[in-house]
């Protein structure tokens, strides 16, 4: 591995930090090296402080410095000042990044900033690690839409309920708890009226793992008929007012809805209705499935077969992963319709 390859992983590292945080702005970490030693680091903690590079540099003699950065920095003002600025007046040598800005208006203007002040730049190292950081921050801008996430604990055979008589859980406690670090990371969590009729989900963060900083993120609940059980959890619990009920609203228009909330990344956790209709609508990016070694044998389709239309829809691994005596599968959606010879 490359220095310059080493040093953006350490900055890889510092965006994750921000996973779920940063909303409606894109994770970003930065380092700041010089004659191979690092000197500083920092990550963009929440939308309106400090971006990465500004908290990398904070307090350091940078004079002649290397800052590598995941993002392109910015070149504008918003709200906080533009970040080449602070580049410039610490004195670096270099300034390296993984991904340029995806907003096309701001895209490669910090490399002519930065050149003009006599810095040297150097763009696109591990460019895919960078752009899959950030993804749903990338679909935002330039769709209007956020990231959307399907999540389910189902049975080898697809289902993801169990017979009745065998209790409410297929998944084990450790894939639980991946789950709910995934749901710590989205900002609203959808599901369906009939979900909460069943189950009467809490859809709440809880768990050693949980951020004190993330905001409950919205609770979002698709009906038809809007009739719903006053008394259920989201509606009755200290987060009550982050609960939205929406009725008779396609999910395109929910999810535009919630992008004006500034909601970058959306899970949504059922039913299998739900499911289908998401996929069926070409609204899903990210897959997160967690697979029991069980046969279920009936039960609720992850998918529901009668709600689900439009053919095939391919998709590409980006993880496979024990949690316990479960499978969690990562895959992202690349088309609908899969051809056959």
């Amino acid at each position: 591995m490359n220095p310059d390859e080493q040093w953006m992983r350490r900055a890889l590292d510092e965006a994750r930090r921000g996973h779920g945080l940063t909303s409606p702005n894109p994770c970003v970490g930065a380092v700041v090296v010089k004659d191979e030693v690092l000197l500083g680091r920092g990550w963009h903690r929440k939308a309106g402080g400090p971006h990465a590079e500004v908290e990398a540099l904070r307090g350091l003699d940078a004079r002649g410095a290397t800052v590598y950065i995941t993002l392109e920095p910015c070149s504008t003002r918003g709200r906080t000042p533009p970040c080449v600025d602070a580049l410039i007046a610490a004195g670096v040598a270099r300034v390296v990044w993984g991904v340029d800005d995806p907003n096309p208006q701001h895209s490669g203007r910090a490399a002519e900033f930065l050149t003009a002040a006599g810095i040297i730049v150097n763009t696109g190292v591990l460019q895919d690690e960078c752009g899959e950081m950030i993804a749903p921050f990338a679909k935002l801008i330039t769709t209007g839409l956020p990231w959307v996430i399907a999540k389910a604990g189902m049975s080898l055979d697809g289902r993801i309920t169990r017979p009745a008589g065998e209790g409410r859980w297929i998944t084990g406690e450790a894939a639980r708890a991946d789950a709910m670090r995934l749901r710590a990371q989205c900002d609203a969590i959808i599901i369906g009226a009939e979900t909460l009729r069943r189950d009467d989900p809490a859809l709440t963060l809880r768990g050693p793992d949980i951020p004190p900083e993330k905001l409950q993120p919205w609770r979002i609940i698709l009906t038809n008929s809007g009739d719903l059980p006053s008394g259920a959890k989201v509606f009755t619990d200290e987060h009550r007012d982050r609960t939205l009920v929406m009725r008779d609203q396609p999910l395109d228009a929910v999810l535009h809805d919630l992008a004006g909330r500034g909601v970058m990344s959306v899970l949504i956790e059922g039913g299998g209705t739900v499911l289908a209709h998401a996929f069926s609508s070409g609204l899903v990016d990210e897959v997160t499935f967690y697979t029991a070694p069980v046969i279920a044998g009936t039960g609720r389709s992850v998918v529901d077969a009668a709600s689900f239309s439009g053919g095939s829809i391919a998709l590409r691994f980006t993880g496979t992963e024990m949690t316990g005596p479960d499978l969690k599968l990562r895959a992202r959606v690349i088309r609908r319709g899969l051809t056959t010879e």
